[in-house]
């Protein structure tokens, strides 16, 4: 009744407030460019300080006394539109009007029309208005940065830092503290080991702009800590069609000695067509049951599944990309647009160094080895979506497929489980690795009143993902020269492995009401928001081993890339069978459902105040279904079901000091929740024995949130910002490392410690260089910085292993840093050139917790340094040539220098590459 109550209240003061004012509203759109719709133009009621600018989609409300007035609508290189019209207390009037170049060129409208919602002059003033703490960057800010992926893209906002295979960090907290939406909708990641997709799986072509909120709204997942991270898909307002071809050299990886699993080195495996190939034999079944494959059957899954590796020379990366994307007008109002977008690229990978764990308890290596790791990748990505828009009514469809695969051969030398008198035992692994993400998502916004008064917005999602090593080979012996190996059958030295994790049931669905009154005279309103969003997913995991068991036990001496003829052999011999040794544990299921229901409100108060404050209620549902080892493979599963109810206020606050500068403060209570590798009973057995093992026992975190941000906006084109945030988290997730009870198989799991506090700053300043000098005109600066302390409380009677009671929070680094330096150039009037310099490193981070006596593993900073060069040679055709990781450090991990136990060994690394320097060449023509 309450809620009742306050609804028509609302509802009587904005008829009453509209009795004595009217409603000027309408849509501004380019003439000259097929009537694409104007965002951020501007319209104002001539001789008063009445006026807004236009929202994305070029739509203004203006509430404007009683009586005659003339409306002027401007636009930079556009002519002024005038219109005289009277109105009533009451009464709305549409006025749309289309704008003109007036002197300027076809040409000139065009490219500014093109980009006007994703340039960095809009995104800023959206920056300065928002009421909440969000960052954005849009399609012509990456393209200028040579940006290739979303990954990439976001390592240019404040805080946001790029670790090498483990995804985004923000404020230097790991992928766990993150949550992905795509178009506003919860989406999934397409791996167990990832909280989110990998965003370098997006292409830039696909994408209009990437936000980022770094302080929580009750509108957006109660799971956040680090930050929502929004993709919202390009909505391209004109015509275009563009192809284009891309080549890529990275010193150290191409054009060298490479090897490639035979599988994989054919037409099909450069398309990455091979993973049905690789699959798991029919004959063993869908359940497990000890089958051993009969000569017969081994020899015709064999044709297709070589255990083989060639040694070839790895080319240069190829990518290719095409756009097409077009728009017309249906009746007076409506307009549609539609875009499709294919990319593809290949790329050759190859990671040197040493690769070692520490015995805990003790100061020795358990393993020492030296890794080369041979990586041939493809990743392929298609999108498209149709889009309606009239005054009232928008609807959109999207449907995205991304597609990414990767063969491996990892050969491993050196000494496991201690044995360092033998320092010669080579491990081969021959991976291959696909993973495929089809989302389908419908959108729709209604104004219920022709003022917009009364809207309601929504959409439904349906996400279909895979992921699979559909074959890991392992063979290990001891080495006898470059191309031959000494081995046995038996023990682990010839294994196969199946994993296959599936989320073939993943739905996710918004639903907002949201009713705007009290109207100012600078166009600004409050809103009530109540709404609904929530998810459903399950993710079946399945995963399988087969063992080379010998008939006749016997060593011998093979070539390792040419070894599959002699295990045909044997097999046909009856030396050797391949058995299925499958655990009990094989299959899991994860069910996870989250229904929240929010109240979302936003208040001004008088010209300088704003406040955003809502309410969410979060039910989590996380069910395990899993067996144990010595299960039978037909029990009954076992369950561990956690779920909780959680109240989530928020509240930010804007306060204008001025027209250029605002005040914001930020409080939140939020949770986080694991990665499914960390929660999945699944021991995920890497090829030197060592382990992943989930704990399906672990507790989301609750976590309390704090920001106060001070912004200027000197010009359209400058930012100074510096902030200070807070957090505490209880229960905190986090990766350890746990001794085993003999030497070698060392394994990582995740547990819950007991508290984290951390609190920091940050700094952002983008400059234009013309304040130093007139000679510095044509360049910009930007520079962010996050600096972080963080201390973690460990409950040791709950966690007896761990060394400390107190020490950081694994995943967390105390600074990162990211600057870039621009010049726009041109040679003539068509030939414009933008150089760039990006940067970026962070400091030393928490790989894994340290136990029983080691320190922590800690991750060193990796200082990254790219140039791009992108022209305009014509109007048709651009270029972009980039130099990647131009510093070229060591990639390391290395033990600390605390650890409690006697450390034998004088070089603490364990794990070092480097990654090379890329140098590639882009080039794209528009129709």
């Amino acid at each position: 009744m309450k809620i009742q109550f306050l609804f028509a209240a609302l509802f009587l003061i904005s008829v009453s407030f509209a009795q004595e004012k009217g409603t000027v509203t309408g849509t501004l759109t380019d003439k000259e460019a097929n009537n694409a719709t104007l965002p951020f133009a501007n319209a104002v009621i001539k001789g008063t300080t009445l006026g807004v600018t236009t929202d994305a989609d070029g739509n203004y409300t203006i509430a404007v006394p009683a009586g005659t007035h003339t409306i002027v609508f401007s636009f930079l290189g556009y002519e002024n539109v005038e219109e005289t019209f009277t109105i009533a207390g009451g009464e709305t009037r549409t006025i749309n009007k289309a704008l003109g170049s007036g002197a300027y060129t076809l040409q000139d409208v065009q490219i500014q029309a093109a980009v006007t919602r994703e340039k960095e002059t809009a995104l800023l003033l959206e920056q300065k208005k928002a009421v909440e703490i969000k960052q954005s960057i849009g399609a012509q800010e990456m393209s200028r940065k040579g940006v290739s992926d979303v990954e990439e893209g976001l390592t240019k906002i404040t805080g946001i830092a790029k670790v090498e295979s483990r995804g985004l960090f923000v404020r230097g907290l790991e992928d766990r503290y993150n949550n992905l939406l795509i178009n506003d909708l919860q989406a999934p990641s397409n791996s167990p080991f990832k909280k989110i997709i990998p965003l370098d799986l997006f292409p830039t072509d696909i994408v209009g702009v990437l936000s980022v909120y770094k302080t929580f709204n009750p509108n957006i997942p109660g799971d956040f800590a680090g930050a929502t991270i929004n993709v919202e898909t390009a909505q391209p307002r004109t015509s275009i069609t563009k192809l284009g071809v891309g080549f890529g050299f990275t010193t150290a990886n191409n054009g060298e000695d490479f090897l490639i699993s035979e599988d994989a080195n054919n037409t099909q495996g450069f398309l990455g067509l091979v993973g049905k190939d690789r699959e798991l034999p029919y004959y063993y079944g869908g359940r497990p049951s000890g089958k051993v494959a009969t000569p017969d059957q081994y020899a015709e899954s064999s044709k297709q599944n070589s255990w083989n590796v060639d040694r070839t020379s790895s080319p240069i990366n190829s990518s290719i990309t095409m756009l097409h994307a077009e728009k017309f007008n249906i009746g007076d109002t409506g307009k549609i647009n539609y875009i499709v977008s294919i990319n593809g690229d290949n790329n050759y990978q190859i990671r040197k160094g040493v690769d070692r764990t520490f015995n805990q308890g003790q100061g020795n290596y358990d393993n020492n080895l030296s890794t080369s790791k041979y990586s041939y990748n493809t990743s392929f990505s298609g999108l498209a979506g149709i889009r309606y828009k009239s005054n009232r009514l928008g609807l959109a469809v999207n449907s995205f497929f991304l597609r990414s695969t990767s063969s491996i051969i990892q050969d491993q030398l050196g000494y496991t489980n201690s044995l360092s008198n033998n320092p010669n035992i080579l491990i081969r692994a021959n991976q291959f690795e696909e993973s495929e993400y089809w989302n389908n998502q419908l959108l729709a916004d209604y104004a219920i009143t022709e003022n917009g008064k009364h809207s309601v917005k929504g959409g439904i999602a349906y996400v279909k993902t895979s992921f699979g090593q559909p074959d890991r080979k392992f063979i290990t012996g001891e080495k006898i020269n470059d191309t031959e190996i000494n081995t046995t059958y038996g023990g682990n030295n010839l294994i196969r492995q199946f994993l296959d994790v599936s989320g073939d049931r993943y739905f996710s669905s918004m639903l907002e009401y949201s009713l705007k009154f009290n109207e100012k005279a600078n166009g600004k309103s409050n809103k009530i928001a109540i709404g609904y969003n929530g998810f459903n997913n399950e993710e079946v995991s399945s995963y399988r081993f087969v063992f080379g068991k010998p008939l006749v036990s016997t060593s011998y001496v093979a070539s390792l890339n040419d070894i599959d003829d002699r295990i045909n052999q044997d097999v046909a011999s009856g030396l050797l069978r391949f058995t299925e040794e499958s655990t009990g544990d094989y299959k899991s299921k994860l069910l996870q459902t989250v229904n929240a229901g929010y109240l979302n409100a936003f208040f001004n108060f008088g010209e300088k105040w704003e406040i955003n404050a809502g309410l969410r209620a979060e039910n989590s549902l996380r069910e395990i279904k899993y067996r144990q080892i010595s299960d039978d493979f037909s029990a009954k599963y076992r369950k561990i079901e956690k779920e909780k109810l959680d109240i989530l206020p928020s509240v930010n606050v804007k306060y204008a000091l001025n027209d250029i500068s605002n005040i914001r403060l930020a409080g939140s209570k939020t949770i986080t929740k694991p990665v499914s590798i960390e929660v999945m009973p699944i021991q995920y057995v890497n090829p030197d024995g060592t382990v992943e093992l989930g704990n399906p026992n672990l507790d989301n975190s609750d976590n309390l949130n704090l920001d106060v941000k001070y912004e200027i906006f000197p010009t359209n084109k400058e930012l100074i910002a510096v902030g200070v945030f807070g957090k505490q988290i209880d229960n905190p997730i986090e990766r350890v490392f746990i001794p085993t009870a003999s030497s070698g198989g060392q394994i990582t799991t995740y547990q819950n410690s007991q508290k984290a506090t951390l609190y920091g700053a940050e700094f952002e300043l983008l400059l234009q260089l013309s304040r130093i000098a007139p000679a510095f005109d044509a360049f910009s600066f930007g520079f962010n910085t996050s600096l972080m302390q963080t201390e973690v409380e460990v409950d040791l009677v709950t966690n007896p292993l761990e060394n400390n009671a107190k020490r950081d929070l694994q995943g967390a680094a105390n600074w990162v840093v990211n600057a870039d330096i621009k010049y726009d150039f041109q040679f003539n009037e068509e030939m414009k050139n933008t150089i760039s310099f990006v940067y970026g490193v962070s400091g030393d981070r928490i790989y894994a917790v340290g136990t029983a006596g080691l320190d922590n593993i800690y991750e060193k900073p990796f200082h990254k340094l790219d140039f791009v060069w992108s022209s305009k040679l014509s109007q048709n055709i651009d270029l972009k040539l980039a130099v990647d990781n131009i510093l070229n450090p060591t990639f390391k991990r290395e033990l600390g220098k605390d650890s409690k136990v006697n450390i034998t060994e004088s070089d603490l690394t364990v794990r070092t590459f480097k990654r090379g320097t890329g140098f590639s060449l882009n080039i794209n023509y528009t129709f």
